[in-house]
């Protein structure tokens, strides 16, 4: 059990931490909880330039990145207004490490990889937000994005080895504005975004905040659209000098056309959608709800008491492409119809504080949570019907398949309680280190009713690890090294309706973290490696079950950087190698297959000018190269997605303090290239050259 290798690692990490030898005679302050300088970062709020300095995402806590012992990538807003894009996934390219997976025909951020290992799993303030098939985040509403690089299961519970992706959300602020953005792009792609900012009482004590998008976006593929409309109400409320009250929520009505892509190597077109039309879209519709109370209890201790509640719904058709025919040019289709809904309660009681023993400072935290999750899911398609298409002369209107329907209904629920705590210490001026360890109880039950109503009920108690330490080589140089474990249940079940073991992972880090040009550019240099046992893969004798079949192993290194060079001058970039292989397979994907999806070596870099004199004063111009090397376009076969990169040009120009104009030209050099597959005839062709236009106005 991979968890059990972490013992040693453990072990001697606790012994350096219990070793009065890292000790001294100099008492370091951690200061107390509550800060309110004007030139403080908050963990939780915006940052000025790309290069962040604080992060709550490894520690629960508003704790400086330097002295986090863990690879931590902070990707601001900044980024994304810069590059002029709305996707989540195009801000991960900068984190290092993170591979595009499985979208769901466009319709989620359903999967993606971090460290090779494929999660379904991101955060948004500390919650899970991805169970069922929620609508993928908005930037309208998003602060920043963090990647916390290897096992967090101590800290958030169950997951997956590689990272843990967690969105920092946009708070209300004390200063009253109003932002509007607009943007008009390629392929009629139109969106509106609001932003208002607005303290209801004299005295700033409550504070308000409403996030709105609306979209409106055809795309290069044929037939392939998607609206949206988001909105996002916040308030804060601070009842009295020690006690505050947050509320956010979020409603999205999404609907977009289901679209699995092209078959590769066959030489057709780009734009070629292999779907129906009059299938419709398939809707998306989602809410959240959260709420958190805090209160000092005095200078050193807080108690914070939060929930959140989030509902979902999925339906519609699509008519889903398989693989080719011995004909070379068609490949039958199977119409599927959905419907799914699902919910999720998270209440969560947190007390953290600051106290001595001796000369070593401790941040404490004690933190229990209580989840319900619920998803009812129904899939069904016609039994053995063809419904072909040609892939290079498409005829879409067909008469539909019809008769006998076979699928999956099938009830789902989760429900744990847990219990972690973490100890944050620091030793010396030079010495601190984090420890961390969660208790976990879970109890699934599936009821499948296509299989004569076949029931699986599983309960598990896990316990899982984080040990690290960070040495301060110098005031710009540190290093750290950390060992963790990672444990996840795995949902459903088998083709002999037998449910399965849970996934257990464990995972080595090694760094060096440095801060370079008088603390303008934060590096951090970490080499990993991490296992998992009990992984699950699409079973090849069956529509939509899954099997066991062993073993994967990743380990690599990567790199990230950002920050502020000079006055003018902002970057952000990361390179990642990942060798990451299945270590114990079976005859569909036999060990040493390379895992879907993942490049052994990507790499990013995004460099924009501002101008600091002149007419041009506030304006920018910049330019952010892309690249991603040869990946497994599906388990356990030679067929290979091919390296690629990309080429995006941006420029900004700020007619005045209230009107910015512009202008985003992406994939300048019109790289064809594949941007993720599942199979080789669900292949994802990237965007072809094309640019977005857009007005900014601060009201």
């Amino acid at each position: 059990m991979p968890s059990r290798r972490f013992a040693p690692v453990a072990g001697l990490a606790l012994g350096l931490l219990l070793d009065p030898a890292y000790a001294d005679d100099n008492t370091v302050e951690l200061g107390t909880i509550s800060v309110t300088s004007d030139a403080y970062e908050s963990a939780t709020g915006p940052v000025k330039g790309y290069r962040a300095t604080r992060s709550a995402s490894a520690t629960k806590t508003d704790t400086d990145l330097r002295d986090i012992p863990q690879s931590v990538s902070v990707i601001p807003a900044t980024v994304l207004k810069d590059l002029g894009s709305t996707s989540v996934e195009r801000a991960l390219e900068f984190a290092g490490g993170v591979s595009k997976q499985n979208n769901f025909g466009g319709l989620t951020l359903y999967e993606y990889s971090v460290r090779g290992f494929t999660t379904s799993e991101f955060y948004q303030d500390g919650f899970s937000a991805n169970r069922g098939y929620p609508s993928t985040p908005d930037a309208a509403n998003i602060e920043r994005i963090e990647v916390l690089k290897g096992p967090a299961a101590s800290l958030y519970g169950r997951g997956d080895p590689g990272g843990t992706v967690n969105i920092v959300t946009k708070k209300p602020q004390p200063q009253a504005f109003t932002t509007v953005q607009t943007s008009a792009g390629s392929w009629d792609r139109y969106r509106t975004a609001l932003d208002v900012n607005t303290p209801l009482d004299s005295e700033g004590r409550v504070l308000s905040r409403v996030n709105l998008a609306v979209e409106d976006n055809h795309s290069f593929r044929d037939h392939v659209d998607a609206k949206r409309v988001f909105v996002a109400p916040s308030f804060s409320w601070q009842l009295d000098p020690d006690t505050s009250l947050l509320v956010e929520s979020e409603f999205v009505r999404h609907s977009s056309t289901f679209d699995r892509g092209i078959v590769a190597n066959q030489g057709m077109s780009r734009s070629t959608f292999l779907g129906e039309p009059n299938d419709g879209n398939i809707r998306n519709h989602n809410n959240r709800i959260q709420a958190a109370l805090e209160h000092h209890l005095n200078d050193a201790w807080k108690l914070r008491l939060a929930s959140h509640y989030k509902q979902g719904s999925l339906w519609g058709d699509a008519s889903e492409s398989r693989a080719l025919n011995a004909d070379g040019h068609t490949v039958n289709r199977r119409l599927r119809e959905r419907s799914t809904g699902w919910h999720d309660s998270i209440t969560q009681l947190e007390l953290r504080g600051l106290f001595d023993i001796g000369s070593w400072q401790h941040e404490l935290l004690i933190g229990s949570e209580y989840e319900d999750y619920r998803k009812k899911e129904r899939v069904s398609a016609i039994a053995g019907s063809l419904y072909p298409i040609d892939i290079y002369k498409p005829i879409y209107g067909q008469t539909k398949p019809n008769g006998a329907r076979t699928g999956t209904d099938v009830f789902e629920q989760t429900k744990s309680q847990a219990l972690n705590l973490q100890d944050q210490i620091v030793f010396t001026d030079r010495l601190r280190g984090m420890l961390g360890a969660r208790l976990e109880h879970v109890e699934q039950s599936t009821d499948d009713f296509t299989r004569n109503h076949a029931k699986s009920r599983q309960t598990h108690n896990a316990l899982t690890q984080r040990a690290g330490l960070l040495y301060q080589l110098t005031p710009q140089v540190g290093v750290f090294a950390n060992a963790s474990t990672s444990f996840k249940p795995n949902n459903g079940l088998d083709a002999g309706a037998k449910s399965f073991k849970p996934e257990e992972g464990v995972g080595y880090e090694v760094g060096i973290k440095s801060e370079l040009f008088d603390d303008r550019l934060s590096t951090t240099l970490a080499a990993f490696h991490i296992e998992k046992e009990n992984v699950l893969a699409l079973d090849p004798a069956t529509i939509n079950n899954s099997r066991a079949i062993g073993k994967a192993r990743s380990q690599g290194f990567d790199l990230q950087l950002s920050g502020q060079v000079t006055d003018a001058v902002r970057i952000i970039g990361a390179f990642a190698y990942i060798d990451a292989e299945v270590t114990k397979g079976d005859k569909a994907i036999p060990t040493g297959s390379r895992i879907l999806g993942v490049a052994k070596r990507s790499a990013s870099l995004l460099g924009v000018y501002e101008f600091q004199d002149g007419a041009l004063r506030g304006s920018d111009l910049g330019a952010a190269f892309t690249y991603v090397g040869d990946r497994s376009g599906e388990a356990g076969s030679p067929f290979e997605l091919p390296a690629y990169h990309t080429v995006d040009l941006l420029a900004h120009y700020k007619a005045s303090d209230s009107v910015t104009v512009g202008l985003n030209l992406n994939n300048l050099f019109d790289e064809k290239y594949y941007e993720r597959s599942y199979s080789n005839y669900w292949v994802t062709p990237g965007e072809p050259r094309n640019f977005t236009v857009s007005l900014t106005l601060n009201l």
